[in-house]
């Protein structure tokens, strides 16, 4: 990549055309990010939620853990109908229909067998441990994006980094009194390995996705963002259905369903809304990094790590102990952390938007 290339928020200008995104004012702006922070936060706490409640009721297959994890793209189709179209003039040429469908297609697959993996590690970890392996994205994530994005890091950055990292190895390090994962070593090495490993190829999709944001699409509509979602979701979708079927999964769907504790609907509730709280956390994790960055959007879903384990109280009614309180607030320390220095940047956009007007009135006088 580039050294000249313009990563988002590494730039003063660049906020202040991100601010400007479908003519919004910049309190609109914030308003948009803060939206997307909760979809993200609030559909992955609840899809976590399932996907735990699947396997503890008798739910075993890593395909169809997989496979909901894309279903419900359709439900995007009504916000991409509803939502008005640019009527700014594009200063860029558009992408042709081979570079994109490439870009989707590639992306696509990664995110299935990205998915498969964390659907693994969820399988044969304890929470306890996958909380633990998942926070390592993070430090993939701020490499990735210092090489592919040129994502600059100051202080306030690398303070967020380290605090949100800690916070999800903290929640981790105190659930491990609660028992052990009752699997054998191998199944936890590959647990251990694929959670590892999905949680570096997550951050390298983020980056990716960015990337394709900056560099070929080069459009500032949110109708991006979902078409970006939905055609990748529609790529890994059909990618889950092969591996279902060509690992012969599909036919223990019938005794799962037969086998599940809850019953039959219960089965079947749980998947349908697992699939439809991944989307709503997909939606905030693309809209964040269209709209901030793909460290900011990591940094929120490591936030996530420590939000699951107390909304577990709320919904299980676990044990909750003092290393989960201080985790939960050392979370939303890292990302008071993160915020401030982005509304630094903001200050510090607006500074160089003014000096610029100031130059320009000047320069007009001579």
């Amino acid at each position: 990549m580039p050294v000249s290339a313009e990563p988002i928020l590494n730039k003063d200008e660049s906020l202040t055309r991100q601010s400007s995104f479908l003519g919004l004012k910049r309190w609109q702006w914030w308003l948009l990010v803060a939206l997307n922070i909760f979809f993200l936060l609030a559909g992955q706490a609840a899809a976590v939620l399932l996907g735990r409640f699947y396997y503890d009721e008798g739910g075993n297959s890593k395909w169809m853990a997989t496979f909901v994890q894309t279903a419900a793209f359709p439900i995007l189709l009504i916000p991409l109908f509803l939502l008005p179209s640019s009527k700014e003039p594009s200063t860029n040429a558009p992408p042709s229909f081979t570079i994109l469908a490439s870009i989707y297609i590639a992306l696509g697959v990664v995110i299935a067998g990205d998915n498969m993996l964390y659907s693994t590690g969820l399988l044969y970890l304890t929470a306890t441990t996958y909380s633990l392996v998942c926070a390592t994205q993070l430090a993939f994530n701020a490499v990735f994006s210092f090489y592919i994005n040129s994502q600059k890091f100051t202080a306030l950055i690398l303070n967020s980094v380290v605090i949100l990292s800690l916070s999800a190895a903290l929640v981790a390090i105190s659930d491990d009194s609660e028992g052990s994962s009752g699997v054998s070593k191998g199944k936890y090495a590959i647990g251990f390995s694929c959670t590892l490993a999905a949680s570096a190829l997550y951050s390298l999709l983020l980056s990716l996705m960015q990337l394709s944001f900056q560099k070929v699409i080069k459009k500032e509509t949110f109708t991006v963002v979902l078409e970006m979602q939905i055609y990748t979701s529609i790529v890994a979708t059909c990618a889950s259905l092969v591996g279902l079927f060509a690992s012969g999964e599909w036919k223990t769907i019938h005794g799962e369903m037969d086998a599940f504790s809850k019953g039959r609907i219960s089965y079947v509730m749980t998947l349908v809304w697992t699939a439809v709280a991944w989307q709503v956390c997909s939606v905030g994790v693309v809209g964040l990094i269209f709209l901030v960055s793909s460290l900011f959007s990591n940094a929120i879903s490591t936030v996530s790590l420590a939000v699951v384990p107390i909304a577990s109280v709320m919904v299980f009614h676990d044990n909750v102990n003092g290393g989960k309180i201080i985790a939960m607030l050392m979370a939303f320390w890292g990302f008071a952390s993160y915020t401030y220095q982005n509304y630094l940047d903001d200050r510090k956009a607006i500074k160089a938007q003014i000096g610029s007007g100031d130059n320009r009135i000047d320069s007009s006088h001579c």
